[in-house]
This record gives structure tokens, sequence and C-alpha cells, in this order.
């Protein structure tokens, strides 16, 4: 009987050690971002991941640069998810998933730490970079969200870029949808999985200047073939986003009816400053352990106020990079 309950224990071990998915902490980042879930690992080519890869290192690149010329987190987080939202091979922006009806609806967050003042966008359809908008209604607007035509009407009184609805149609994502459209009248598919990335896709930054000071940004294009008027957590402060200069910057991506259910962001950074948990054993602790019990699929990057960042995952894979203040870049896909 004891021999049994030893092994027991270490089998428990064992899956406990198996069921978190994540990196080792990385020290000195300023800048980390992430480009969703992605597909399951069988279903991509190696010419798919250098395409990734390659988005990612342009995303980094381009955030660090404003942090090099002076500019803040906010900066960086901007202009980091901007160019994923340019890069079709992200599901934000130009790479953006169609809904049930047929159309391309884009949601966006950004907060920054010190204040903790913020701005998102939910459901917009013209807006080239519904980042930028986000965070314009955060600096020029006394609200934190404006939804639909509301925000449209925003963005382009605040001079953002519009364009043709039409410029965020993707033959990959028009062919994802019609294939789920032809399962739905063959009565093989009512409802989407409640388990499966190739569903959900997300581009987040989290990033830290040299004044100390945090912030973070989510953008997406939503969930494939969500019902009309579906918002997922991106958008909703707290839930996709959160910033705090006295615990942990947050970006999050996944099965978003999850996320806004557990508060996940904001629970990364409760768990840190109130039960002075550390960044990694707060992330694992909410998306490894929370979410799975749950059923939640999805993963977040976390930058710390000491320059700590982190990351956790329930899922195969979780596309991911950040870059020191001496400017090396790690780039990670999937377990590796």
């Amino acid at each position: 009987m004891r021999i049994l309950c030893c092994l027991a224990g270490m089998l428990s071990m064992t899956m406990t050690a198996a069921a978190i998915a994540g990196d080792d902490v990385v020290e000195h980042v300023v800048l980390g971002i992430h480009g969703g879930l992605g597909y399951d690992k069988k279903d991509v080519t190696p010419e798919y991941l250098k395409l990734v890869r390659d988005g990612l290192e342009a995303a980094l690149k381009a955030g660090v640069a404003k942090l090099n010329d002076g500019g803040n987190s906010l900066d960086a987080v901007e202009a980091a998810i901007r160019v994923m939202e340019d890069d079709p091979v992200f599901n934000a922006g130009k790479g953006a998933v169609f809904t049930h009806e047929g159309r391309n609806e884009l949601d966006a967050s950004i907060m920054e730490g010190k204040t903790k003042k913020a701005g998102a966008v939910a459901g917009v359809t013209i807006i080239k970079n519904p980042i930028s908008a986000a965070r314009s209604v955060m600096e020029k607007s006394k609200h934190v969200m404006f939804t639909g035509r509301g925000a449209e009407v925003f963005a382009t009184q605040q001079g953002l870029e519009i364009v043709d609805p039409a410029y965020f149609w993707t033959e990959t994502r028009w062919k994802a949808i019609q294939k789920i459209w032809e399962q739905e009248k063959a009565g093989k598919q009512s409802a989407i999985p409640a388990k499966n990335s190739q569903y959900f896709g997300t581009v987040g930054a989290v990033a830290l200047d040299k004044q100390g000071n945090l912030a973070a940004g989510t953008s997406t294009g939503g969930m494939t073939n969500k019902q009309y008027g579906r918002v997922g957590d991106s958008p909703i402060i707290g839930a996709g986003t959160y910033a705090d200069n006295e615990s942990a910057a947050i970006s999050c991506t996944g099965h978003g009816e999850f996320f806004i259910r557990y508060a996940v962001s904001h629970e990364i950074a409760a768990q840190m400053k109130y039960k002075k948990v550390s960044l990694k054993d707060a992330a694992d602790d909410v998306i490894n352990r929370q979410l799975r019990e749950a059923g939640g699929e999805g993963g977040c990057v976390a930058l710390a106020r000491d320059g700590k960042f982190a990351t956790a995952f329930n899922s195969e894979g979780l596309y991911r990079a950040c870059v020191t203040k001496d400017g090396k870049i790690t780039i990670r896909l999937y377990e590796e």
C-alpha cells in the first residue's frame, strides 16, 4: 500500500509538471509580444512558421526602435502591434478572421500602468489599425471603450487611417469560414468547439520603458465564426489586457469567454500585488490551473516592473517573443 501511495504521488507530480506550459523567466526584458495560439502544429508548414517568426521579429524591432528613440512603453506597444495588425499572418487587422455573417470585426485595447489609463474599441470594420484607435480613445476622449459605428466615427475624427472593409479580406481566412459554413449546412457543426486553437487568434505586446512605466496592448480579429455582436476579451480591460506599475503588464490570447469570466489579466496582476506571488507563479496558476480546470484554452505574455518576462499557455503553442535591454531577441512558437 505504501509503495502504491508513493507511486501515486510521483504520478501526480509528473502530471502537474506536464500540465504547466511556458518558458523560463527572462530577465531585463523591455518588450514582449505574442501572435496568438496559432494553428495546431500538425497543420502548419515550415514556410508558414517562417512567416510567423519573421512577423514577430519585425514587430519586436519596431517596438524597440520606439524605446531607443526615447519613446515610452505605450509607443513601443502600439508600434509592435501595428506591425502585426498589418501582417496577414496574424488574426488582427489585415489578417482578421470572418464572423458567422462573413464580416471582419476587430477589437483592441491598450493600457498604461502608471495612472491606469486605458482605451479600447470593439466591433470595428473600417479602422486599419485598431490599436491606434484604442490609444486615441484613451488619450483624446473621456471614455474607455467605443464600439461599432461610434468607434469608427471617433477614429475618423481623430484622423486615423480608414479603409474599405474589403481591405481585411484574405483568401486563407475566407476559405476557413467557407469550410465551417459547409460543415454547418451538413449538420456536422453547430457551434465553435470549446477547445480548438485554430479558432482563436490575437496579437499583443507588453513593454517597460526607461522611466519604469509598464504598458500592455492587445488586438484581434476575434473568433472564427463568432455570432453577430460578439465581443471577446481583447478589448476588455482586466480580461485580455492589464497594466499596473506595482505588478505587471499582461496581454492574453485564447477563448475569450473564459478570459472575461476569470478576469485573467487582472487576476495575474492581483496575485502579484496582494499575495506577493511571483510573476511566473501567478501566470501559471491562472492559465494552467484555473483556466485549465474550467476548460478554457489560452495563454499570456507578462512583463513585471523589474523587467522579468514570463509566459504561460495551456495549448499546444503560443507564438511569443521578447527582447532584452541589450538587444537579445528570443522567439518561440510551440514547446521548444
